[in-house]
C-alpha cells in the first residue's frame, strides 16, 4: 500500500459522524475585514454572556482577537466548562471541539465554525485501523497486558477505546506521567497517534532502546510478533507542521544569531528536540517567552501563528520562527476562516445552531473515564 500524504480535507472519515458539512453561504465569502469585525462585534453584543469564544494558540489573529480565551486545546475546554455560556464556539479543530463537548455541561452546545477543520494527525489513527491493529498486537502477545495511551490530539472514539482497554489520555506536558501510570498497570504501552511525542517521552524515561513502530499504512510490511517484543509501541502518526522542522534550521538560527536560544514542541522529531535548548507544550512555549528578559532572542519551532502572536504580544523579546519563511501554518486550523465565525455567530443571533459538535453518549462516557485517569496522575 502506498502511504498517502494526508491533508485536513482528505483524511477524516470521522467527519461523517456529523449530520453534514455545511458550506459557507456565498454572501459571507467576500467580507472585508472591517465589515467582518463590525458584524462579529455586533453579534457578540447581542449574544452577550450566552456565548464564549475559544481561540487556539495556532489560530490566526483575526480569530484570537475575538476570543474570550486563548490557549491550548485542553486548557480551552476547561475554560468552557467553567463558563456559564450556553454556546461554546471553538476556534480550533474537530477533536478539540469534541473534548469541549465531553467536559462541558449537557446544557452547553459546542459549535465548530467550519466542520472541515479536521486535524490530519488525529485522522491518522481512525477507529477501524486501531481496532485491527489492537487485535493483531494483542494476539501476538497474549500473556502481556498492553495499555493504550492516546494523545489529546485524537478523536473521542479513540479516547473511548483507550478507556475501554484500561488506558488513558495524555497531553504533551504529562505524557511521561501517563507512561508511568501505564507501566504500573500493565506490561507494555501502545501510544497513539503521535510517534514523535511517544519517542521523546520514551527518551525522557530512559526507555529509548525499547521502542517499536506500528505502521497502519503498510499492513504487509510488519510482523505483530516482532513489534510486540518491545515494551513501547508507537503508532506511525505525526503532526505535519512539527515534523517539518530539521536540525539544519536550528544550526542556521544559531549561525545567524549568536545569542539565540531555541524552543520546540515535543511533537518535533527526536533529533530536533535533542538539538534545541528547550522543548515543551504550547503553554510552556508561551511561558518561556513571557518570562524572557528584554532583548533575549528565542527561535520557536511550532505552528507559525503562535510564533507571530508571541512576537506581537512580547515586542521586548526577539521572537523568531525557527525555519524562517519556510515555517507553515496548520492546514486544519486554516479552515476556521473568520468569515465562518461571522456566519455562525449571526446564525445564533437568529436562533439557528450551525455545525454543532456532539459526541455520542457512550463515547462521551468512556472518553470521560480516559480523561479522569489522566487527571489522577
Amino acid at each position: 500500500m502506498v502511504k498517502m500524504e494526508t491533508t485536513a480535507l482528505d483524511t477524516d472519515l470521522s467527519l461523517f459522524k456529523y449530520d453534514s458539512l455545511e458550506q459557507l453561504p456565498p454572501r459571507y465569502r467576500d467580507l472585508e475585514e472591517g465589515e467582518r469585525t463590525r458584524r462579529i462585534e455586533t453579534a457578540l453584543g447581542e449574544l452577550g454572556d450566552d456565548v464564549v469564544i475559544l481561540g487556539h494558540n495556532y489560530q490566526r489573529r483575526e480569530i484570537v482577537e475575538h476570543a474570550d480565551f486563548v490557549g491550548d486545546s485542553y486548557q480551552l475546554s476547561k475554560e468552557a466548562a467553567n463558563a456559564d455560556a450556553e454556546y461554546v464556539v471553538f476556534g480550533g479543530v474537530t477533536f478539540m471541539a469534541e473534548s469541549a463537548d465531553i467536559i462541558t455541561d449537557d446544557e452547553q452546545t459546542v459549535i465548530l465554525p467550519s466542520m472541515e477543520a479536521s486535524c490530519p494527525m488525529a485522522g491518522m489513527a481512525e477507529a477501524l485501523q486501531v481496532d485491527a491493529a489492537w487485535a493483531e498486537i494483542t494476539a501476538a502477545a497474549p500473556e502481556e497486558n498492553i495499555i493504550p495511551i492516546t494523545y489529546m490530539n485524537s478523536y473521542a472514539d479513540l479516547k473511548a477505546f483507550c478507556a475501554s482497554q484500561g488506558g488513558l489520555v495524555c497531553t504533551s506536558s504529562n505524557a511521561h506521567k501517563a507512561f508511568e501510570y501505564a507501566f504500573e498497570k500493565g506490561d507494555k504501552v501502545l501510544f497513539l497517534p503521535d510517534k514523535h511525542l511517544g519517542e521523546n517521552t520514551a527518551y525522557r524515561l530512559g526507555m529509548e532502546d525499547d521502542i517499536a513502530e506500528w505502521d497502519p499504512w503498510d499492513p504487509d510490511g510488519k510482523d505483530a510478533a516482532d513489534v510486540a517484543e518491545s515494551n513501547i509501541i508507537l503508532w506511525d502518526g505525526y503532526c505535519q507542521v512539527h515534523e517539518r522542522f530539521r536540525v539544519d534550521h536550528i544550526e542556521q538560527v544559531r549561525d545567524t544569531h549568536d545569542d539565540a536560544k531555541v524552543i520546540v514542541h515535543p511533537e518535533c522529531r527526536r533529533e530536533v528536540v535533542e538539538a534545541a535548548d528547550k522543548a515543551g507544550s504550547t503553554a510552556t512555549i508561551c511561558e518561556t517567552i513571557e518570562n524572557a528578559a528584554p532583548g533575549d532572542t528565542w527561535a520557536i519551532g511550532t505552528e507559525i501563528h503562535l510564533t507571530e502572536h508571541l512576537e506581537r504580544w512580547h515586542p521586548e523579546v526577539n521572537v523568531l520562527p525557527l525555519c524562517g519563511d519556510a515555517c507553515m501554518d496548520c492546514n486544519a486550523m486554516r479552515q476556521i476562516d473568520p468569515n465562518y465565525l461571522t456566519w455562525v455567530l449571526e446564525e445564533l443571533v437568529e436562533g439557528r445552531e450551525r455545525n454543532v459538535i456532539e459526541v455520542a453518549p457512550e463515547e462521551k462516557e468512556l472518553a470521560t473515564v480516559a480523561l479522569e485517569r489522566m487527571l489522577e496522575i
